[in-house]
C-alpha cells in the first residue's frame, strides 16, 4: 500500500505542473468582441463656410484669452481650481483609478495566513483525572483563479476605458465651466452697461421734465406734456431694479462657479468695465475635428468601448474555469513546536468548474451586455450629431447677430441725430412735445438693444468655442483628495455623539 501511494503521488507531481502549464498557455485566450473605434459619415465642411475657414484649423487653446480681459482670465483660473463640479469629477477619476487597481489585482494569486491558540480540557479518565493542554495552530492558504478565457482581462480592459471616460468627464465639466464663467461675466458687464445707459437716459429725461415745466409756466406747453415727460422718466427708472437684479444674479453665479459664496465677487466686479469684444471671425476647422476635440463625444466613445469589452467579461462566465488552491498547516502543543516537532499537513491542486445548467441565465447576462453596448453606440452617434448641430447653430447665431449688431448701430446713430434735432426744435417751439418724447424713447430702446446685441455676440462666440470643444488644456491634478482622514488605523473608539472632524482641503 505504501509503495502504491508513493507511485500515485509521483504521478500527481508530474501531472500538476502540466495542468498549470496548460492553463498559462491558454491564458492568452479571450472571448467576446474586440473593440474597434466606430465610424460615422460626416460632412466635409460646415454649412456656409468659405474656403479660407475650411483650410484653417480651429483655434481652441485658451480661446477666452482672445477676449483680452484680464479679470475674466483670473476668474477662469479660480474656477478651474475651486469649482465643486470639477472637484467631483476629480473624485470620479480617483475612483476609476482605484477600481482599475482593484480589477488588476484580481489577476494575481491571493494568500492568507491564519493562527490560533486554544486551552483545552479533555474528559476525565477512568482514574478521575482530567487532561489539560494547550494547542497552537498556524496555516497558510493560497488560491489563484486562472483567467482561461479572458474574463478578468476583459474586466481590466473595461476599467481602463472607465478611467478614460472619467478623464473625459472632467474635460467636459471644464468645458462647460469655462463657458459658463465667460457667459456670466459678459452678462454682468452687459448689465453694468445697460444700467449706466438707463441712469443716463433717466437723467436726460428728468431734464426734459424740468424743461417742460418751465415751458408750462411760460404758457408754451401743456400739463399733458409734463405728465407724459414724467411718465416716460418713471418708465425708464423702473427698468433699473430689473437690471440690478440681473446683474446681481450674474455676479452670484460667477461667485458660486469659482467656488465662493454668492456675494464674494461683488466688490471685485463693482467697478464697471467694457463688455469683452472677441476677434472675429474665428476659424472652425472641419466637422471631423469634433471627434477629437469634443469631450462629450470622446466620453461617449469611451463608454461604448467599455460596454463592448464587458460582453467578453459576461461571455467568459459561460466557459469552464480553473482555480489553483493550496494550503499548509501545522499544529503543536507548544508555541515553539510549530514548524519543528509539530504535525505538518499540506495540499495543492487544481479545481475545474464547468457551468452545466443555469436555465439560460449566463446567456441572458451576455445578451444584456450586448443590448447595453448597442445603447452606448447609439448614444455616441447621438453625441456626434448633437455636436454638429451645436456648431452649426452657434455659427449661424454668431453670423446673424453680427449682421443685427451692424443694423442696430446704424439705427442708434439715426435715432441719436433725431433726438438731438427734436430737442432743438422743441426748445425753439418748432415741433410738438410728442415728437421729442418719441425720439428719446426710440433712442433709449435702440441703445439698449445695441448693448444686448454686443453681449449676444460674446455669448455666441463662447457658444461656438464650446461647440467646437474648446476647454481647459492645462494640467489638472486629480490625485489629491478633498477630505484628508486622520487616525484611520486601529485606535480607540470615540464616544457616541462626539465625532472627530476630518481635515477638508480649502
Amino acid at each position: 500500500m505504501r509503495t502504491q501511494a508513493v507511485v500515485q503521488f509521483a504521478r500527481r507531481r508530474r501531472t500538476l505542473p502540466s495542468v498549470v502549464l496548460m492553463a498559462l498557455l491558454t491564458s492568452g485566450c479571450v472571448v467576446g468582441p474586440d473593440y474597434q473605434k466606430p465610424h460615422i459619415a460626416l460632412p466635409f465642411h460646415w454649412a456656409g463656410a468659405n474656403k479660407v475657414e475650411i483650410s484653417r484649423p480651429s483655434e481652441l487653446s485658451q480661446w477666452w484669452r482672445r477676449l483680452n480681459d484680464q479679470t475674466l482670465n483670473v476668474l477662469i483660473d479660480e474656477a478651474v481650481a475651486g469649482n465643486l463640479d470639477v472637484a467631483a469629477s476629480k473624485a470620479s477619476i480617483r475612483e476609476a483609478r482605484a477600481s482599475h487597481r482593484q480589477t488588476v489585482g484580481a489577476l494575481f494569486p491571493s494568500a492568507d495566513g491564519s493562527g490560533s491558540a486554544t486551552r483545552n480540557r479533555s474528559a476525565a479518565s477512568t482514574s478521575g483525572a482530567a487532561n489539560i493542554y494547550s494547542q497552537y495552530q498556524a496555516g497558510f492558504d493560497s488560491s489563484w483563479e486562472i483567467d482561461l478565457f479572458g474574463g478578468r482581462r476583459r474586466a481590466v480592459e473595461a476599467s481602463l476605458y472607465g478611467m478614460d471616460a472619467a478623464e473625459e468627464e472632467l474635460r467636459a465639466t471644464l468645458l462647460t465651466l469655462i463657458g459658463d464663467v465667460a457667459s456670466n461675466y459678459a452678462e454682468a458687464r452687459g448689465y453694468q452697461a445697460r444700467l449706466a445707459l438707463a441712469r443716463r437716459t433717466a437723467a436726460s429725461q428728468r431734464a426734459t421734465v424740468d424743461l417742460t415745466r418751465i415751458r408750462l409756466e411760460a404758457g408754451a406747453a401743456s400739463a399733458v406734456d409734463v405728465a407724459n415727460a414724467s411718465g416716460q422718466t418713471s418708465t425708464t427708472e423702473a427698468n433699473i431694479p430689473v437690471l440690478e437684479t440681473g446683474y446681481a444674479q450674474a455676479v452670484h453665479r460667477l461667485s458660486v462657479l469659482t467656488g465662493h459664496p454668492p456675494a464674494a465677487l461683488a466688490d471685485r466686479l463693482k467697478k464697471s468695465a467694457p463688455i469683452p469684444t472677441p476677434k472675429l471671425p474665428i476659424p472652425t476647422g472641419i466637422p471631423a475635428d469634433i471627434l477629437l476635440t469634443r469631450p462629450d463625444v470622446r466620453l461617449a466613445e469611451r463608454q461604448y468601448a467599455q460596454a463592448t469589452v464587458k460582453i467578453g467579461e459576461a461571455e467568459a462566465e459561460r466557459y469552464p474555469s480553473v482555480s489553483l488552491t493550496g494550503n499548509i498547516s501545522t499544529s503543536g502543543t507548544k508555541l515553539g513546536d510549530l514548524g519543528k516537532s509539530s504535525s505538518i499537513s499540506w495540499s495543492f491542486g487544481p479545481t475545474l468548474t464547468v457551468p452545466v445548467f443555469n436555465a439560460g441565465q449566463l446567456a441572458a447576462a451576455a445578451d444584456v451586455t450586448r443590448a447595453q453596448r448597442d445603447r452606448y453606440f447609439i448614444a455616441w452617434r447621438a453625441s456626434v450629431l448633437t455636436a454638429l448641430e451645436d456648431v452649426e447653430n452657434a455659427n449661424v447665431a454668431l453670423a446673424q447677430e453680427r449682421v443685427r449688431n451692424g443694423k442696430l448701430a446704424t439705427s442708434v446713430r439715426h435715432y441719436r441725430d433725431s433726438a438731438s434735432l427734436a430737442r432743438t426744435l422743441y426748445q425753439s417751439g418748432s415741433t410738438s412735445f410728442l415728437e421729442l418724447l418719441e425720439a428719446e424713447r426710440s433712442l433709449y430702446s435702440a441703445e439698449d438693444s445695441l448693448i444686448q446685441s454686443r453681449v449676444s455676440i460674446v455669448t455666441d462666440y463662447i457658444a461656438l468655442n464650446k461647440a467646437l470643444g474648446g476647454g481647459w488644456d492645462g494640467f489638472v491634478d486629480a490625485s489629491m483628495p478633498e477630505v484628508v482622514d486622520a487616525s484611520t488605523g486601529p485606535h480607540l473608539e470615540r464616544p457616541m455623539g462626539k465625532p472627530k472632524t476630518a481635515a477638508v482641503k480649502n
